[in-house]
């Protein structure tokens, strides 16, 4: 053949022989193949096209192997690499037609397997244009169910429509007198039309058209998204060729629920009544919550009323109430104090009921020997610790008597603990009523006679004092009737026992009278239950903080009980008996000493063990508000408006004496405070600014300085610091250990605010006889004395016709022409008035003088 390739040596300028290409109607050029690391060769090449001969048909001489049918190669050339000496071949048309003069073996290898991956790409592109057909026809297929499934709803859709129409104008034209209804409730009575949304379109989608338009097809939506997002196909899109997806029947299905529920919320609902709970004071959101309505619809009921309020405000139980009818609901009140449920007088099984000791109250007369004769009782000397032979404040003892155990309770006897001595009453099982032989019945007897009835406890008279010579036993007993205690000797049911408590005398009958009054009772508490009891006393002490003198009268208290005295809690961290004994438990009529308090409760606060700390909080805390607001609402009730504070500062002129009592316990703080109280007049009252229970403190003192008061200390001293600063400030300490005292001093400081007495003593009288007009000096009066005598710098009355005209002084009085100082009845003189000219002949002046005389309480 003539187109066979052979060598063509050539030498080029280096003398090194390169390949050529002999052209014979193919192309012929050069490329270059890169390697790593920088290294190039150039490599020439010649494409051919491919010469195809029949089957029968011989290759001509030389002609290459090629021409056998083989798969076409790419139509790119093949790059190869040249080797610098290696044997030409011959004819190779293996590679697709690419002959080349010179290959190594490396490059054979490199060409071959460049040619496997280009077959391995050619097949994996391949495969993928296969999937990708298949998955271009199924999507085709799905978008025709699709668009053939919303063809069928859009007919149905218009079929329903016309039917709806036609129906809707033959009900008009058969009842003109009913309103037509509105689109949206014909459109909504179908569960499968085209509801409107509430952004503006109907359910397929597309804008929301004007009545009467139902057969013009709606606007392509302007959004170009994905048409899964667009609701249903119409006629007018069907057939366009738009891009994406339609609405799924899943989104389409939400929004046809979203529809329904808000057309259902829009219907009335029907209404639930419900028994609201209502306390004190509420917030109106609170209420609202309750009723299961909305704060809004309560606020525009309260506006509708005329009140403007916020859903945080505060109403009070009677305005929520008439809320919570108007909305159709009832109410049941409740209070706060319900939080104290359950915690006092909690009924016990008459099983449980065990026999418990006799509570016995000492009253009387100061100074009848009381304490004397419960000292004699218990064998101690418990008078010598009392300042002047007074019991201060209450004291609780047990003592033990053939096997059997008595409490006892010494109140004190003076007036001024009268508040105490009736809590001391009404904390007791059995009163023992002390007389004194030779005194009898005296004041304060009787208001003992009186507290005992009050409490409605058995009475013991006990006649003390018999040994004493002028003692008479018949004449207590003959008085004591005029205050209806009739005793056994005179007829009565009242045991009566004479003792002496000096000697000793007949102390043993005293007991067994008590036992017996307490077997006549049959006292009974049931100790395997949470404790109650009352608090006798409590105190701030210096180094045990607050402790307590309780009552335990119920149940059995437990070091580490939580308890609630009064408004203040804690729990017990120590027990106490009357001989200063460490205890566990404290069971029913004991009387022990508490601690842990984390405040100083009053005397006569009821004391209850709970089950938990926050509920004691809970307790103390709306006790503790309870208070603030009853000290507020005295304070605002005595105080008023402003105006009515003014017209009392102007009517009454009340001085005020302000203090600052500060005492060893509660009890005796009180007791002050109650006599103070009656000290007062109402021209004068002592103003407690601050009263507790413990020593004087720096802050006391400040608090004395800033308001001008004075510190009372009954029983109590002040710390160095507190002395000091009371130096400094001027701030007057009085310490006291007897009751009078106290009660002595302040009275006499208030005596010393009374305004003094205003006492008018009368001087005589002169009748104008001539009013005579003086130059620059003004009309004076010609008078005669008619009575008494008339005094320059005293007191004078205009008296006209038996009616005060002028009240004031005298400017000048002269007899003739010399000024004198007074003049004598039956004599003539001359008077002025200061200030004043309307004098006329026949008026009568009458002249006085005032004295001011101090008083005293």
């Amino acid at each position: 053949m003539s187109d066979t390739t052979s060598d063509d040596k050539k030498t080029g300028a280096d003398g090194k022989r390169t390949l050529t290409l002999k052209r014979s109607g193919g192309d012929k050029g050069t490329v270059r193949q890169n390697f790593s690391h920088g290294r190039t060769k150039s490599v020439v090449v010649e494409t051919r096209k491919r010469k195809f001969t029949r089957p029968d048909e011989k290759p001509a001489a030389g002609a290459t192997q090629s021409a056998r049918p083989k798969p076409a190669a790419p139509a790119k050339p093949v790059e190869a690499k040249t080797a610098p000496a290696a044997p030409a071949a011959a004819d190779d048309q293996r590679g697709g037609g690419v002959v080349l003069n010179q290959l190594s073996k490396s490059e054979m290898e490199a060409r071959r397997l460049a040619l496997e991956g280009a077959q391995a790409r050619e097949d994996e592109d391949r495969k993928r244009a296969a999937e990708e057909a298949k998955r271009r026809a199924e999507e085709d297929e799905r978008r025709a169910r699709e668009r053939a499934e919303s063809e069928r709803r859009q007919r149905e859709e218009e079929e329903r429509l016309a039917a709806e129409k036609e129906a809707r104008e033959r009900a008009e034209a058969e009842a003109a007198r009913r309103t037509p209804e509105p689109e949206e409730d014909v459109a909504a009575a179908g569960r499968g039309g085209a509801k409107r949304s509430e952004g503006g379109e109907d359910s397929r989608g597309g804008p929301r058209r004007a009545p009467g338009r139902a057969d013009t097809p709606p606007r392509p939506s302007p959004r170009r998204d994905d048409d899964r997002r667009r609701g249903k196909l119409t006629l007018s899109n069907v057939g366009a060729d738009r891009e994406g997806r339609s609405r799924s029947l899943s989104a389409m299905r939400r929004r046809q629920e979203k529809f329904k529920r808000s057309s259902a919320s829009s219907e009335p609902r029907e209404k639930i009544s419900r028994e609201v709970q209502l306390p004190e004071t509420i917030t109106i959101q609170e209420l609202a919550q309750r009723m299961a309505e909305r704060s809004v619809d309560l606020v525009k009921y309260l506006m509708k009323e005329g009140q403007m309020m916020k859903p945080g405000d505060l109403i009070d139980a009677d305005m929520a109430e008439l809320i919570a009818q108007e909305f159709g609901h009832t109410v049941r009140r409740v209070t706060e104090a319900d939080v104290e449920e359950g915690i006092f007088d909690v009924e016990d099984n008459p099983e449980d009921m065990k026999p418990r000791p006799p509570v016995v109250t000492i009253m009387g007369h100061v100074d009848h020997g009381k304490t004397s004769l419960l000292d004699a009782i218990r064998n101690a000397k418990v008078v010598s610790g009392e300042a002047g032979g007074i019991t201060q404040h209450i004291g609780a003892y047990q003592v033990e008597k053939d096997g059997q155990k008595i409490t006892f309770l010494d109140t004190p006897g003076h007036a001024a603990f009268t508040a105490m001595r009736a809590r001391g009453a009404q904390a007791t099982d059995i009163a023992i009523l002390v007389v004194a032989a030779d005194d009898s019945v005296m004041p304060q007897t009787i208001e003992s006679i009186n507290h005992i009835k009050a409490a409605g406890v058995p009475m013991i008279v006990a006649i003390n004092k018999i040994d004493k010579p002028d003692a008479d036993a018949q004449k207590v007993r003959t008085e004591l009737l005029q205050h209806e205690v009739f005793v056994e000797s005179m007829g009565g049911e009242i045991q009566e026992v004479e003792v002496s408590a000096l000697k000793g005398t007949n102390l043993d009958g005293l007991l067994e009278a008590i036992l017996l009054q307490s077997e006549l009772l049959e006292l009974k508490a049931n100790p395997d239950r949470t404790a109650e009891g009352v608090v006798i006393e409590a105190k701030l002490d210096k180094g045990r903080g607050s402790v307590a003198t309780v009552l335990v009268q119920a149940g059995t208290l437990k070091i580490g009980d939580i308890v609630v005295a009064g408004d203040e809690w804690g729990r017990v961290r120590a027990i106490l008996n009357d001989r200063g004994e460490q205890l566990k438990e404290a069971e029913p009529s004991l009387p022990v000493e508490i601690l842990g308090l984390n405040g100083t409760p009053q005397a006569g606060d009821r004391v209850a063990v709970v089950e938990e700390e926050a509920r004691a909080r809970e307790i103390a805390e709306y006790r503790q508000r309870v208070s603030r607001e009853k000290a507020v609402a005295r304070q605002a009730g005595s105080r008023g408006s402003l105006e009515q504070m003014m017209a009392q500062a102007r009517d009454s002129e009340l001085a005020e004496f302000p203090l600052v009592i500060k005492a060893d316990v509660q009890g005796s703080v009180e007791a002050i405070i109650g006599a103070l109280d009656k000290l007062g007049t109402d021209e004068v009252q002592a103003r407690i600014v601050h009263s507790g229970a413990g020593g004087i403190t720096e802050t006391d003192v400040s608090l004395a300085e800033s308001t001008g008061a004075a510190i009372m200390a009954f029983n109590v001293r002040a710390n160095k610091q507190a002395r000091d600063l009371a130096d400094q400030s001027g701030v007057e300490i009085r310490y006291y250990n007897i009751i009078y005292n106290l009660l002595d001093d302040v009275k006499a400081a208030m005596s010393g605010l009374l305004s003094p007495e205003r006492r008018e003593t009368f001087l005589g009288n002169a009748e104008i006889k001539e009013v005579f007009n003086i130059t620059k000096v003004g009309k004076v009066a010609g008078c005669q004395v008619t009575e008494g005598k008339v005094e320059r710098g005293a007191g004078v009355r205009l008296v006209r016709d038996n009616v005060v005209i002028h009240e004031g002084k005298l400017k000048t009085l002269k007899r003739f022409k010399d000024e004198v100082s007074e003049v004598p009845v039956g004599q003539e003189c001359g008077m002025a008035f200061e200030n004043y000219d309307d004098i006329r002949a026949g008026d009568v002046i009458e002249c006085f003088r005032v004295e001011e005389i101090a008083r005293s309480l």
